[in-house]
């Protein structure tokens, strides 16, 4: 394997151009103080948390294109725009009265953001319940090529779960007890995301699911949870939404999951256990679900924002840039600050984004084309890229590979870097080489079972065949170590993500911002101005659909 890895990079190394290799030669200049006064703007109160559909999208497109435009490129949108129509359907929750029934006849009520929350992709009307079954389905993964299957009843055959609500542990069963490895060890597989057990729950005919919470399994805490599911939900427009998402698309806490099953006579810590075995059973918990909420639905448009610099001799062939403008909006609507203003997630993003775009304006026009795009509805489900993937301005086939930009360091300069996925793609390759060139090293994901790969823009590239990277900052500083590192990680996590807390700060070191950025722009241009196409390693499961397109770049 490391015979191999290094045969590529050699390849990599010989197909690129020879100012590519010298930094002297193909240095940006990236601008902290440009960064900084960029997040700053998107940032501010007066951008209200860029919610998408809100006054403050316009505000966004009009900032972003107007800086696209002073870096020297094109718009890329439709129609000759700077935008791409991005069509989807918006589901706002209101008045949920829910309460669990038990089976002493007492009832347990539910309140939004408290126990519970409430949402819906599934239903595009009011909603109510009447006594529906609630059914503990361990992880909630049916995956036949790894014979498991929790769907099971005592028969060892699957039980019918329509009309019911199951009740779904977070992650996948490997992340309890890694040296399992029947999924994936500790590194999170797409079972363990809860976009997966909503769209198997609607598969099966479920009519809700509950994911008990758990903030090491899901990586972050409840106050996350809460503030991203207790507002608007979006997905893209489909003629029955309820065959992709379950009418009650939902979470508890674990303090209530804790009540529910002492409630129902069962031990939750020893169904933990049982649940990470194949021979795992569902198990009916004799609660019930009553109640109703109000769901209206409407459909909506938002953008994304596309900008285009054609290359020269192959302006057919593209490089992406990708990066996304939302957040969450006005997401605490009665405490005293009410914007989660998302200066790192991603201001920091977009921020890098127009840098990028503005040392490419001032360098030699590239061969390839460079497509900068910012995504709309990546905090609703990655939709806008979603939209994109499946409406694509620029052929897929003919997309040579992308970069993608979420929530970068603002603490300082790191040692290393972070490749999530690692080992997918031969664009590891060329991390490597730039990253040595910086002095800095390549380390493993700190937490794979995070699934931070499932979790951003590039990934509906990628299940297409794009090679998409995605790798920033490790936690290694260069004053402080790692211990320092780790405490920047935990205090964004507990006390800024997705919260009214991520603001802009003059205290900010973005020296390590700067590095990442030069790094990015560093792969792009030796992309750019060379003939090499990254490949998928014979191991991933992306190869296939790029193998696919290849008849279609000849």
């Amino acid at each position: 394997m490391f015979k191999s890895i290094l045969l590529a990079t050699a390849a990599l190394v010989i197909a690129l151009p020879a100012t590519a290799k010298t930094p002297a030669a193909n240095a940006p200049v990236i601008s902290a103080a440009r960064i900084s006064q960029d997040i700053k703007v998107i940032s501010a109160d007066d951008f209200e948390g860029r919610g998408i559909t809100t006054r403050a999208e316009q505000k966004t497109i009009d900032y972003l294109s107007k800086s696209f435009a002073a870096a020297g490129f094109q718009p890329g949108g439709d129609n000759g725009g700077w935008t791409q129509d991005v069509h989807l359907r918006q589901f706002v929750v209101s008045d949920p009265k829910l309460a669990f029934n038990l089976a002493d006849g007492k009832t347990m009520d539910l309140h939004q953001g408290v126990e519970i929350t409430v949402s819906t992709r599934g239903a595009t009307s009011d909603v109510s319940f009447d006594k529906a079954p609630l059914v503990f389905v361990g992880y909630g993964v049916s995956a036949p090529e790894r014979n498991w299957n929790d769907f099971k009843g005592p028969d060892g055959k699957d039980i019918d779960v329509r009309g019911k609500i199951l009740v779904e542990l977070i992650n996948d069963p490997d992340f309890v007890e890694p040296q399992l490895m029947t999924f994936n060890g500790k590194a999170m597989t797409y079972y363990g995301r809860w976009t997966y057990k909503y769209e198997e729950a609607a598969r099966r005919g479920a009519a809700g699911v509950l994911i008990i919470h758990d903030a090491d399994a899901a990586s972050y805490g409840w106050d996350t949870v809460r503030n991203s599911n207790i507002g608007s939900k979006f997905d893209i427009v489909r003629p029955d939404p309820s065959t992709a998402s379950p009418k009650l698309e939902s979470w508890i806490s674990h303090e209530t999951a804790d009540a529910l099953f002492k409630a129902a006579g069962q031990d939750l810590a020893a169904l933990r256990v049982k649940a990470r075995s194949r021979d795992f059973r569902a198990v009916d918990l004799n609660v019930t679900l009553s109640g109703s909420y109000k769901v209206a639905a409407t459909e909506i448009t938002t953008h994304n924002i596309i900008a285009r610099l054609p290359g020269t001799e192959r302006p057919d062939e593209t490089i992406l840039y990708t990066g996304h403008w939302d957040h969450l909006g006005i997401c605490a609507p009665d405490a005293k600050d009410k914007i989660c203003n998302g200066a790192v997630d991603n201001g920091t993003g977009v921020a890098a984004l127009l840098e990028i775009a503005r040392a490419f304006g001032k360098a030699p026009k590239p061969k390839r084309s460079i497509v900068m795009i910012a995504f709309t509805a990546e905090e609703s489900g990655l939709l806008g890229s979603e939209y994109y993937a499946n409406n694509p301005v620029y052929p897929l086939a003919k997309t040579v590979a992308g970069i993608n930009m979420d929530a970068l360091n603002v603490n300082g300069r790191t040692k290393d870097i972070v490749v999530e996925g690692v080992g997918q793609s031969s664009l590891d390759d060329l991390v490597k080489l730039y990253a040595t060139e910086q002095h800095r090293t390549i380390t493993p994901e700190p937490r794979p079972e995070a699934g931070g790969f499932f979790r951003s823009d590039h990934f509906p590239l990628v299940k297409r065949g794009v090679p998409m990277l995605v790798a920033g900052s490790g936690d290694d500083m260069v004053k402080g170590g790692v211990k320092a590192g780790e405490a920047f990680s935990k205090d964004y996590t507990d006390n800024r993500y997705h919260q009214p807390g991520d603001e802009w700060s003059a205290k900010w070191d973005l020296s390590g911002l700067v590095e990442d950025a030069t790094l990015y722009y560093r792969i792009g241009s030796a992309l750019a101005n060379s003939t090499v196409w990254p490949t998928w390693r014979d191991t991933s499961e992306f190869k296939g659909a790029r193998d696919k397109t290849a008849a279609e770049r000849k």
